[in-house]
């Protein structure tokens, strides 16, 4: 049986020798034998992939054809100006709006027609721009909420502990009501609530939005530490330099269409995305 480490070598050897791969299989067709073993492992690496996704708000496409993939483990950036598509392309993951055409693959399986509740229940967390906390619940009534898929209490009491030890905050004022929090503890409320449901995929719609430079740069080191623990993460973020800064790579989002995508580290340092995007 193939180790985990004998699995990424054997990968990395058939995606960059394939021909390898057909010396030992001389007895089949060379393309079909080695395309479908390259489809294979890169499929296996893949948590989300987005295929022709377009999106209409009234008569407005909103996103024309997308097409973008996420491997797991990885911290993806979506980066654009107001209107890009940014956000309606994480509603259209979460399924807040459907998609016009087009398909969304999650670990393997075509969600594109699931509906929201069963997104969640699949691994899918979205913790959307503005916050949303139930301003006249308490704060553990806030993250209790964010546990509704689950049916093991005692797993969602470890949960909301757990929830505590990653914002300490938040464990200080578990019994306030969540409208009287400052808005960075807002924003670890909502990030918080979307962890609750044990996501594979965290969807993170502008955590920075509103907030002071210090309190942003807290969010932005819990959300680093969070991809540690395994989570996936899609953020939106309007300080496209920082989110650069953490992301493994970045797609540029322009009037609904994907226009540029590369390794974050490439695009903060690409003249065309500094010019319009990084001041």
């Amino acid at each position: 049986m193939l180790t985990v480490n004998g699995l990424l070598i054997l990968k990395s050897n058939i995606i960059n020798n394939p021909k390898a791969l057909d010396a030992r299989s001389a007895d089949q067709p060379k393309s079909n034998q080695t395309s479908k073993i390259k489809r294979w492992f890169m499929s296996a690496y893949k948590i989300l992939e987005i295929q022709d996704l377009s999106v209409n708000y009234g008569g407005i496409q909103a996103l024309k054809n997308i097409n973008l993939y996420i491997e797991k483990g990885e911290v993806i950036t979506l980066v654009g100006a107001n209107g890009a598509g940014k956000s309606t392309t994480l509603r259209a993951i979460s399924k807040i709006i459907k998609p016009r055409s087009g398909n969304i693959i999650y670990n393997g399986r075509n969600i594109t027609q699931r509906s929201p509740h069963q997104i969640v229940k699949l691994g899918i967390a979205h913790s959307p721009e503005g916050r949303r906390v139930l301003a006249r619940q308490t704060v553990y009534d806030n993250l209790m909420l964010g546990a509704y898929t689950q049916t093991n209490r005692q797993l969602v009491r470890e949960d909301i502990l757990h929830q505590f030890n990653i914002f300490p905050r938040l464990a200080e004022r578990r019994y306030q009501l969540a409208g009287t929090l400052s808005g960075g503890e807002q924003q670890m409320l909502a990030i918080a609530r979307a962890l609750m449901s044990r996501p594979q995929l965290l969807l993170l719609d502008e955590p920075s939005l509103g907030l002071a430079p210090a309190i942003v740069r807290e969010i932005f080191n819990i959300i680093e530490n969070l991809r540690t623990t395994g989570v996936t993460i899609l953020l939106v973020e309007q300080n496209a330099n920082l989110a650069l800064k953490i992301a493994d790579r970045a797609y540029i989002l322009e009037a609904g269409a994907i226009t540029l995508t590369g390794k974050a580290s490439e695009l903060i340092n690409d003249e065309r995305v500094k010019k319009a995007y990084l001041g």
